[in-house]
């Protein structure tokens, strides 16, 4: 998270810069007002993974699972596991870097994703959901 966030500050302060090279003609307190969004926001991307961290848990029960999130805006995000339609792994070009992975679990409704995982916990999660879930199949099949 913290690499993505800086990539972002990069960005921003590389607009910050060139506005500030092309817009020559602009006064200085529209200069002040673009550096300290610039400088806020960078603050915010520096300390949200930490804040993220902190608020974010999950938890996998025999019928549920069970996602919270956010830092400004929480989230609560509960998908039964009978209802699930796809459960895969997904790992970006920077987590992968890291070792970590996201699992995603497809369900009619959306996708509610377990984020920042270790990749052997990661599939782990994967093998586990997967085992219950054709379970599931099996004792539906059993009782038509």
């Amino acid at each position: 998270m913290y690499v993505s966030h800086l990539l972002v500050i990069v960005a921003l302060v590389a607009v910050a810069v060139f506005s500030g090279m092309f817009l020559k003609d602009v006064s200085m307190l529209v200069t002040y007002i673009i550096c300290g969004c610039v400088a806020a926001l960078s603050l915010f991307l520096l300390v949200r993974p930490v804040l993220y961290y902190r608020f974010y848990r999950y938890i996998i029960t025999d019928d549920r699972i069970d996602v919270r999130q956010g830092v400004i805006v929480r989230t609560h995000t509960v998908v039964p596991i009978e209802r699930l339609h796809q459960v895969e792994v997904v790992r970006g070009p920077i987590n992968g870097f890291f070792g970590l992975a996201n699992v995603n679990v497809t369900t009619a409704g959306g996708v509610a994703k377990i984020k920042f995982l270790e990749n052997d916990v990661a599939e782990s999660i994967v093998d586990g959901l997967n085992e219950v879930i054709n379970k599931i199949v099996r004792e539906r099949n059993q009782d038509a």
